[in-house]
């Protein structure tokens, strides 16, 4: 490429930049758009976009001044808020920040899972209401089985942290294969059995037409009554209303869920006074020091794509998600 790219810097200003924007200037003029409505302007004659906060709508509606955009950086692992078809149509290259929370949301799943185990919030609760419950038993996670649906590398940090506690690992994805960490991967024929002879059931799916409600009624009866579902994936990948449903009438033991259909959680939602659920405000990767973590990444792409090279964490705009 000749000459310094302009690139855009979507939801956010030069008077608070992203942490270590600043070295991308060395490589390429930075625009700043701090919503839709100054993104058209800032487009035109850009190469390359860093979605930092961004809706679809923003682009879709700037989208005739986006005639040299050739590339955009999603400041998160899912993308299903930022892609639409026009993307594909043009060539436009999409990168995520895959990799840099899959420790943090590992970390987080691990706590969950000990929460609901030991029975945590409850003892927290009793606190609130100073009392002395002795008579509970808690449960060990050693010896029960984490299913991961969605073998990358969420997944993958989950399950590698679950075994190291004693717990047997498996997954599904879109198709059965070997794995040298799960072993056999089921596939789809495979889910509703691998369902009910798991006791932590973990979603990681990004959301896809394809993976759009993959929990429903007939995946939360397949489950055991004493399971455990943990959403870290996307929220529209469950039908709410079923895992309501399954929860009240005891199909299932209990969620806990960092994802929902519509966010922020309504007010009037049952999930957030039921008893046996664990709400979590969509955080479980947001660890100290993640937003410099993204922007460096984001440079070192920036700097592949000034010299022409494979820009790291390609999405697949076919499939909706990144791969490889």
């Amino acid at each position: 490429m000749n000459g310094r790219p302009a690139v855009v810097v979507l939801g956010a200003t030069a008077e608070d930049p992203p942490p270590g924007i600043g070295a991308a200037a060395a490589v390429a003029e930075l625009r700043f758009a701090a919503d839709g409505g100054s993104l058209p302007g800032a487009l035109r004659g850009a190469s390359a976009l860093l979605a930092w906060g961004a809706e679809r709508r923003w682009l879709e509606d700037a989208w005739e001044a986006a005639e040299d955009l050739r590339w955009i950086q999603a400041a998160s692992d899912g993308v299903d808020r930022l892609l639409f078809p026009e993307l594909a149509e043009r060539g436009v290259v999409v990168t995520n920040a895959r990799g840099i929370f899959d420790d943090a949301i590992g970390e987080w799943v691990v706590g969950v899972m000990l929460a609901m185990s030991t029975g945590l919030a409850t003892s927290i609760a009793d606190q609130q209401r100073r009392r002395w419950d002795h008579d509970r038993r808690t449960r060990r996670l050693a010896g029960t089985r984490l299913l991961s649906v969605g073998p990358g590398p969420i997944g993958r940090a989950v399950a590698v942290r679950a075994h190291a506690l004693g717990m047997e690992i498996a997954a599904v994805g879109r198709a059965a294969r070997q794995d040298p960490l799960f072993g056999r991967i089921g596939g789809p024929e495979d889910f509703a059995r691998m369902l009910g002879a798991a006791d932590v059931i973990l979603d990681v799916l990004p959301l896809t037409p394809e993976t759009r409600h993959r929990f429903d009624a007939a995946a939360f009866a397949a489950m055991r009554p004493t399971a455990r579902f943990v959403n870290v994936g996307r929220g529209g990948t469950v039908d709410e209303t079923a895992l309501i449903d399954a929860l009240r009438r005891g199909a299932i033991g209990g969620a806990a869920l960092d994802v929902f259909e519509r966010e922020p959680l309504p007010e009037d939602s049952p999930l957030w006074t039921m008893p046996n659920v664990i709400v979590s405000p969509h955080l479980c990767g947001d660890v100290e020091g993640w937003e410099a973590d993204v922007v460096r990444l984001f440079v070192d792409n920036l700097g592949r794509f000034v010299r022409g090279e494979p820009l790291r964490n390609r999405v697949d705009l076919t499939l909706g998600f990144g791969v490889g």
